[in-house]
C-alpha cells in the first residue's frame, strides 16, 4: 500500500498519508495554523456536533431528493461512527485558525467522506463516488455549519456544568445542614459584625450556585436557536426552500435538543450575540466561585495566626522548606478556573465586537475560549465539591471562644441597653480585654439569666420579637 495518496484543490496537488481520513484542505489548514498544537478533538462535543449536522443533512437532501439514497446511507453510518467516538482523532485542525471555521467544516466532510467511501467498498479519496463538498456539505456553508456545532457544543457543555454544580450545590447544603448549630461572628469589611450560624454561611454559597444554575438554563434557551440552512450570507442559496425547516427537524431527532431555526437567518449567521450572552454567564458562575473559594481560604487560615474557623481536608504537603505546611490548594487552582474564565469573556467580547457585515470571522477563538471556560469550570465544581467541600470540618470550640470575646455582641444587645451604653461597653472591652457579657453584668444592665436568653442561637441569628425592654 502507498504511503500517501494524492489529491488536489484549487492551488494544485498535495500528497496526503494514505491512512488519513481527512483530505487536502485538512492538510494546508494544519500547515497554516501551527498555532496552539492543540487540535479541535480536544472538544470532543464540538466533534459530535459536527457529524450530527453532516448526518441531519444527509437525511433532509435525501428526503429533499437532492442526495440518491445509497450515498445518504453511507454519509450517515459515517456521522454515525464519529459520533460514537471513533475516528476523532482525525480531526486535527487548530482549535485557534483562520478563516471564520472553514478549516474545521472542511475537516469534517473530508473525515465524513473518507469514512463513507470506505463503507460504500471504495478507497478513500476516490471522490467521483462521494465528494466531500459536492454530498457530504450539500446545501451547506461552513457560514451556518460552524455556529451551529458551536451552539450544538455549547449546549451539551451547559447541561454538563449544571450537573457538576448541582454537586457542589448539594455539597455546601449538606455542611449547611451539619453546621447549623454553630454559632460564630459575621463579618463585614474584615471586621467583626454580628452573629450567624456556620450554617447560614455555607447555605448562602448553595444558594449562590443555585441562582447560577437558573441563569445557564437561561443563556441556553438562546443557544438552542440556530441558523442551518443560512448557507453562505443568510439568503439560503443553493439549498432548497424547505431545507431548513427539513434539516432542523432531523438534528432535533439526533441529537434530542430542541433546536429553533432564528427567523431571520441573515441577522443570525453575522450575530454572535448568544456566545456573548454565554460567556456572560460563565463569567458570573466563575466570579461568584471564585469569592465562595476566598471565603474557604479565609475561614481555614491559620492553622494559628488566621480565622482558623473551619478546617479543609489536607490534599498534598503545602511547602519543600516549611514542614507539616498544608496550603488550600483546591480553592486555590478553582480561584485560577476564575481568572482565566474572565479572561475568556474579554477575548470573546473583543472577538464578538471585531465581526463585519455578514459574518463574524473570529468564531474560533469565541469557540476556543467558550469551550475552556465550560470544560474548566466544570471540572472545578467537580474537584472543588469531591475534595474540599465534602471534607470540611468547622472548629466548634475555636469559634465559640471566638464568639464570646467578640465586641461584636454589643449589636444584639443595643436594643435592650441602649446605644450609648452599648457604645461604652464595646470602647471597654476593646480596652481590658473583659468579655462584653461580663461588663453588662458588672454595670447592672442585664442579669445572666437575661444575658443566656437572649444570646441564645435562635435569637442571634434571625429577626425576632422584642422580650425585653430598653433600660
Amino acid at each position: 500500500m502507498p504511503k500517501t495518496r494524492i489529491e488536489h484543490d484549487l492551488i494544485g496537488d498535495r500528497a496526503v498519508p494514505s491512512a488519513a481520513y481527512y483530505g487536502v484542505h485538512t492538510l494546508r489548514a494544519v500547515e497554516n495554523f501551527p498555532i496552539t498544537g492543540t487540535p479541535i478533538s480536544i472538544y470532543p462535543d464540538l466533534v459530535n456536533a459536527l457529524a450530527s449536522i453532516k448526518q441531519a443533512a444527509a437525511l433532509a437532501n435525501r428526503d429533499l431528493g437532492l442526495l440518491d439514497g445509497d450515498k445518504c446511507a453511507a454519509i450517515v453510518a459515517a456521522c454515525e461512527e464519529v459520533r460514537a467516538g471513533n475516528h476523532h482523532d482525525q480531526f486535527v485542525v487548530d482549535v485557534i485558525q483562520g478563516g471564520a471555521g472553514t478549516s474545521t467544516n472542511m475537516n469534517a466532510n473530508e473525515v465524513i467522506a473518507n469514512i463513507a467511501l470506505e463503507i460504500m467498498g471504495f478507497a478513500k479519496g476516490a471522490y467521483k463516488h462521494l465528494h466531500p463538498n459536492t454530498h457530504v456539505n450539500m446545501s451547506q456553508s461552513t457560514n451556518d455549519v460552524y455556529p451551529t456545532a458551536l451552539k450544538l457544543a455549547a449546549f451539551t457543555g451547559i447541561m454538563g456544568l449544571c450537573v457538576a454544580m448541582g454537586t457542589l450545590r448539594e455539597a455546601f447544603e449538606a455542611k449547611a445542614t451539619e453546621f447549623a448549630d454553630v454559632v460564630k461572628i459575621g463579618r463585614t469589611q474584615l471586621q467583626d459584625a454580628v452573629p450567624l450560624t456556620l450554617g447560614q454561611e455555607f447555605s448562602t454559597f448553595a444558594v449562590m450556585l443555585g441562582e447560577d444554575v437558573m441563569r445557564l438554563h437561561e443563556a441556553s434557551q438562546l443557544i438552542i436557536e440556530i441558523n442551518l440552512g443560512a448557507t453562505a450570507i443568510g439568503t439560503g442559496i443553493n439549498s432548497h426552500p424547505d431545507y431548513a425547516r427539513v434539516v432542523a427537524e432531523h438534528l432535533h431527532q439526533i441529537t434530542g435538543i430542541a433546536v429553533v431555526t432564528a427567523p431571520n437567518l441573515i441577522e443570525a449567521t453575522q450575530d454572535v450575540g448568544s456566545f456573548v450572552q454565554l460567556s456572560g454567564v460563565l463569567k458570573r458562575v466563575a466570579v461568584k466561585l471564585s469569592k465562595i473559594c476566598n471565603d474557604l481560604r479565609l475561614l481555614s487560615s491559620g492553622p494559628r495566626a488566621g480565622f482558623g474557623e473551619i478546617n479543609l481536608p489536607a490534599m498534598q504537603a503545602g511547602s519543600s522548606i516549611m514542614p507539616g505546611k498544608v496550603n488550600p490548594v483546591i480553592p486555590e487552582v478553582v480561584n485560577q478556573i476564575a481568572f482565566e474564565v474572565i479572561g475568556n469573556d474579554v477575548t470573546i467580547s473583543f472577538a464578538a465586537e471585531g465581526g463585519q457585515l455578514q459574518l463574524n470571522a473570529f468564531e474560533p477563538i469565541i469557540a476556543h475560549s467558550l469551550f475552556k471556560s465550560v470544560t474548566h469550570l466544570k471540572a472545578g465544581c467537580t474537584t472543588l465539591a469531591e475534595r474540599c467541600v465534602k471534607g470540611i470540618t468547622a472548629n466548634r470550640e475555636h469559634i465559640k471562644a471566638t464568639v464570646e470575646r467578640s465586641i461584636g455582641l454589643v449589636t444584639a444587645l443595643n436594643p435592650v441597653i441602649g446605644y450609648q451604653n452599648a457604645t461604652e461597653i464595646a470602647q471597654e472591652a476593646l480596652l481590658t480585654g473583659a468579655s462584653v457579657t461580663d461588663l453588662v453584668v458588672a454595670r447592672g444592665l442585664m442579669t445572666r439569666e437575661e444575658l443566656d436568653e437572649l444570646l441564645r442561637p435562635e435569637n442571634l441569628t434571625m429577626p425576632r420579637l422584642p422580650t425585653f425592654v430598653a433600660r
